[in-house]
């Protein structure tokens, strides 16, 4: 709110060339207490107005009035702002405490839907690390959206087509075991499939047997069909038992083999609009105006490319949700294609393309290289999952053993401690996968997190903290960083929907509890005349903290 009144000021004092928007962007939040709470730096208005940073600063500083500004320093060519402390701890606390649930909510999704496509493991092939970022990103920013109002549908949309699928049935026909799949479906069909790779390289007419498998498929073979079925019955029942520990749920569970009856459609609109050329044998769509590479609709053996089936489902979700956003969460590799489905989508008079967005992310690294389920080198997420699980209960073992629901508790640690591994991450940069770094128990971790909310708990409880009975005039200046930190949670949710980035709520959470712990270090807080004013800014802290992690999609668990 404040910085929304200093932008107003600002801009009103600087005219119209300034908008309240560009203000509003250049506010800073100053790391030095000594500095103020809010801070504006004049250097760029100086070649505008042609005087002194400082001299602009001094000035604008002198105009600025209001009940929330407790001081306005200057300092060089920056305007800080001090608040009202006691003013703005109060407004903070009965905020939070008017409807605790929809502290940090906004309402300017609503009515709208956002579609997303997350996810998307292939079928026959084991849930890799490689696919965690996908889905635990996608699943955070639906809540995010949600938290702004939106309808959010959560589409899984499954890799069970295209070529490598004529791979894999060639592979399972040289060295297929019907009793091993059945026994281990996931990891005997992986080895199959590497194994199919490797025969490759020595053998390329594996290579042409594994299009003609393909091609069976496309063309309704039937031995084909019945084995494709089979090894994506298997598949999704493995994956949900990672679904499951993730907590995570979908609205719609769909392969890409569902449009191969609707692709037709999209083939003749393409026609109708006379967009598709023969390119060597293929069908493509030209690009060369908008500087990329053709798009290809149709391979020259008559096969589809996913391409085309992406096409067919955007124009599907679109007719199905008429969504405001459709979020493609999908890694940065696949950039050129989802540009280049955008633009096909476009020339076919898509108004709505523009509505298309890929979220894209970085890699997760072993070794400094990208996993690869074609060379054999994948780490599996159920493997991490349980194994994080299980250090969470040695430790809960450890250090609490009389602790109720230890299991319950252990799966939150232990896949909190995953989840937040990676979200903590800008999304668009690669993550090395350190299974070490990931159950470190101290530190930028959910557990770190997950402590501090415990702790915030058990003094409401040592207390006799009663709801009913809330005080929220706090005056102390230690107690002052955390209710700011308080007061940013709407515009952190804001900033980490309309930017497509978790990590910085999961950034915001972890200053969020660096300044709850400062504060528990330095103040009796189960002492005084302002115990109970206290722990209702402790209870407002719970609050804001267990909600902050529900859209990362971490639970909170009441004891460790």
């Amino acid at each position: 709110m404040e910085k929304h009144i200093l932008s107003l000021q600002l801009s009103h004092l600087l005219g119209e060339q300034f908008s309240r928007e560009w203000v509003y962007n250049k506010i800073e939040i100053p790391k030095q207490p000594h500095l103020g709470d809010l801070s504006f730096p004049c250097f760029s208005l100086a070649s505008f107005f042609k005087r002194n940073p400082k001299e602009i600063a001094s000035q604008l500083a002198s105009h600025l009035k209001h009940d929330l500004f407790n001081e306005v320093q200057t300092a060089g060519g920056y305007i800080n702002i001090f608040l009202n402390q006691a003013f703005v701890t109060e407004q903070t606390m009965k905020q939070v405490l008017t409807d605790p649930s929809t502290y940090g909510n906004h309402a300017f999704g609503t009515g709208k839907t956002v579609v997303l496509d997350m996810s998307a493991p292939n079928i026959a092939k084991p849930f890799s690390m490689g696919h965690l970022r996908s889905t635990v990103i996608g699943n955070a920013l639906s809540n995010l959206a949600e938290k702004c109002g939106y309808t959010t549908v959560k589409i899984n949309y499954i890799g069970d087509y295209g070529t490598q699928f004529g791979k894999l049935l060639a592979a399972y026909q040289h060295w297929g075991n019907e009793e091993k799949v059945r026994e281990n479906p996931l990891k005997e069909l992986t080895k199959i499939y590497v194994q199919f790779h490797q025969a490759s390289k020595d053998d390329p007419s594996l290579i042409e047997e594994g299009r003609e498998w393909f091609k069976k498929l496309e063309q309704q073979d039937e031995e084909a069909l019945k084995l494709w079925k089979w090894f994506k019955d298997v598949s999704l029942e493995e994956f949900d038992k990672v679904y499951e520990l993730l907590g995570i749920e979908f609205d719609l569970t769909r392969g890409e083999a569902y449009y191969n009856d609707k692709m037709n459609k999209t083939v003749k609109l393409l026609l109708e609009k006379q967009l598709l050329e023969e390119s060597e044998g293929a069908q493509v769509v030209r690009l060369d105006e908008e500087g990329l590479p053709p798009c290809l609709i149709q391979k020259s053996n008559g096969t589809s490319i996913y391409a085309t089936r992406d096409l067919t489902a955007a124009i599907d979700r679109y007719q199905t949700y008429e969504f405001e956003e459709a979020l493609y969460v999908v890694g940065h590799e696949q950039s050129l294609h989802f540009e280049q489905v955008k633009h096909v989508l476009r020339k076919l008079g898509f108004d709505w393309a523009d509505q298309l967005k890929h979220i894209s992310f970085g890699m997760m690294l072993k070794d400094g290289k990208k996993m690869s389920t074609r060379q054999g080198k994948t780490i599996l997420l159920e493997e991490v999952l349980n194994e994080a699980i299980q250090q969470a209960a040695s430790n809960i073992e450890e250090k609490n053993p009389e602790l109720l629901n230890k299991e319950e508790i252990a799966k939150q640690v232990g896949v909190g401690a995953v989840i937040f591994h990676d979200l903590k991450h800008d999304r668009r940069n690669d993550v090395e996968f350190s299974l070490e770094d990931m159950l470190t128990f101290e530190g930028n971790t959910a557990p770190y997190l997950q402590y501090a909310y415990v702790r915030g708990r058990s003094l409401l409880e040592k207390g006799t903290f009663q709801i009913e009975e809330t005080d929220t005039s706090l005056i102390e200046e230690s107690s002052w960083q955390l209710v700011k930190w308080i007061r940013h949670y709407p515009e952190t949710v804001l900033k980490a929907n309309t930017d497509h980035d978790p990590s910085y709520v999961a950034k915001y959470l972890l200053e969020l509890t660096k300044a709850f712990n400062k504060y528990y270090a330095e103040t009796k807080i189960l002492q005084g005349e302002q115990q109970n004013a206290r722990l209702t800014l402790i209870y407002v802290f719970t609050i804001v903290l267990k909600d902050g992690l529900s859209l990362l999609g971490i639970e909170a668990p009441e004891h460790m």
